[in-house]
């Protein structure tokens, strides 16, 4: 068996909710003790350490939302004084604001073991030769597999994002066997490498760690034969750890949560209420492990359900639903996290005004596309031509200061953009993922 950690990821059921309760009790003690936005939460709800005597009183607890990391920028939803931080990553927040994060030297070991599990899973060993192509930066993706690759001795090869060409080039010449990326990233490899007349079955390689967007079994199909690889899915969250909460098997049957380090939880996104398990509703998970930024009861909004029957691969850990879809607004374009209020920030800002716009999002390919479509305004109308061409080019930079990623934008008549209600349809999604 391709097992990593064995003693935590085929740990009998009993062990590990002892050892859950033990480590849920140690992390609410230290967040009601260097924390004050839990303290005064759990002082608001009358919830003292003491009276976590069982999982179930988990439910006793607050819900923290991105809201409530943003509201405490940049530090203080921290456990541990800044000098014991040794990185800080970020990911985007709703506002203008990143939602910020830090890791401790035990936790950098701790996720570099917790994504060195899935890696081993599916089949990566010391022997590969790793290319990452997520972007190095604030976000946590590039190094969390970089670094769970390194734990298992692999050799990295840290391309970053960049020209899809150079891409293809360092796989042909250094004989890379393992690709990370998203999965349109790897499609669109798969269709570039198809117009450039190269075989795939004439590169070296065999695994694709795929995450970062939902996507579907046909799209896993299509990059499995574009790239001829086994196309591979784990899930992660920047602002939880980065990659390293769950990840696929061999077995593809869903991706065992890393229940030692997190408490996962289903609810009803409406109500809050916690759900039986294989129910689907929201994933919400609690940190056991994190010691510079644990979170309590942390809303992810993605939709999924909980699967504890056993796996024919021998981990006893939990297995969640591939993520398809979310519970609030939140966008997800080549990898990165979009909200609609972000757009709206930046179109406003360049107009100096409210103005009447529409997000569209296609897949062109395999490459996802966002384009800002505003309608004229008085104010925008009596703009010299020249100057409505500034304008668009100011919506474009905002944008990309915000959220980090590329958009078109133009201008339509107005009242051109279709209404329901005397409401315009704020996000039009025509992917088909």
């Amino acid at each position: 068996m391709n097992i990593w950690d064995p003693t935590h990821e085929c740990i009998s059921r009993d062990e590990l909710e002892q050892l859950q309760l033990e480590r849920l009790q140690a992390t609410i003690n230290r967040v009601h003790k260097n924390v004050i936005h839990y303290r005064k939460q759990f002082n608001d709800l009358g919830v003292i350490p003491e009276n976590i005597t069982s999982l179930a009183d988990i439910s006793k607890l607050p819900l923290t939302s991105k809201d409530d990391i943003n509201r405490n920028y940049p530090y203080g939803m921290f456990a541990v004084p800044l000098r014991e931080v040794v990185r800080i990553h970020s990911s985007s927040g709703i506002g203008s604001k990143p939602m910020v994060t830090g890791y401790t030297k035990n936790d950098i070991r701790i996720w570099s073991n917790l994504v060195a599990r899935f890696m081993i899973a599916v089949g990566v060993t010391h022997d590969d030769l790793v290319q990452v192509t997520f972007h190095y930066g604030l976000f946590t993706g590039a190094f969390g597999l970089h670094y769970g690759a390194e734990t298992i001795g692999a050799s990295v090869i840290p391309m970053g994002t960049g020209d899809i060409e150079r891409q293809i080039m360092i796989m042909q010449d250094y004989k890379s066997t393992v690709l990370v990326s998203t999965p349109s990233y790897a499609l669109e490899i798969a269709f570039r490498m198809e117009q450039l007349g190269i075989n795939p079955k004439s590169l070296s390689l065999k695994v694709g760690l795929l995450g970062g967007e939902p996507w579907s079994d046909n799209m896993r199909a299509q990059i499995e034969q574009g790239l001829s690889i086994n196309a591979t899915d784990n899930y992660g969250l920047s602002e939880v750890i980065g990659p390293g909460i769950a990840g696929e098997c061999s077995c593809k049957s869903g991706l065992h949560i890393y229940e030692d380090a997190f408490l996962p939880e289903i609810i009803d996104p409406d109500t809050g209420k916690v759900l039986p398990a294989g129910a689907e509703g929201e994933l919400v998970i609690t940190t056991l492990t994190k010691e510079a930024f644990p979170l309590i009861r942390y809303r992810t909004r993605d939709i999924t359900s909980l699967d504890y029957t056993p796996c024919a691969c021998g981990r006893t850990l939990v297995r969640m639903k591939r993520i398809s879809r979310r519970s609030d607004d939140m966008l997800i374009i080549r990898g990165v996290n979009v909200y609609p209020s972000q757009i709206e920030e930046a179109v406003f800002g360049a107009a100096h005004s409210e103005a009447p716009y529409q997000i569209v999002i296609e897949r062109v390919g395999a490459v996802d596309s966002m384009e800002i479509i505003i309608e004229v305004t008085d104010k925008i109308f009596s703009l010299e031509l020249q100057k409505q061409g500034s304008f668009l080019e100011s919506v474009k930079k905002r944008i990309n200061t915000i959220t980090g990623i590329d958009v078109s934008a133009k201008l339509v008549g107005a009242r051109s953009l279709p209404r329901q209600d005397g409401k315009i349809t704020r996000v039009l999604d025509r992917r088909q993922i």
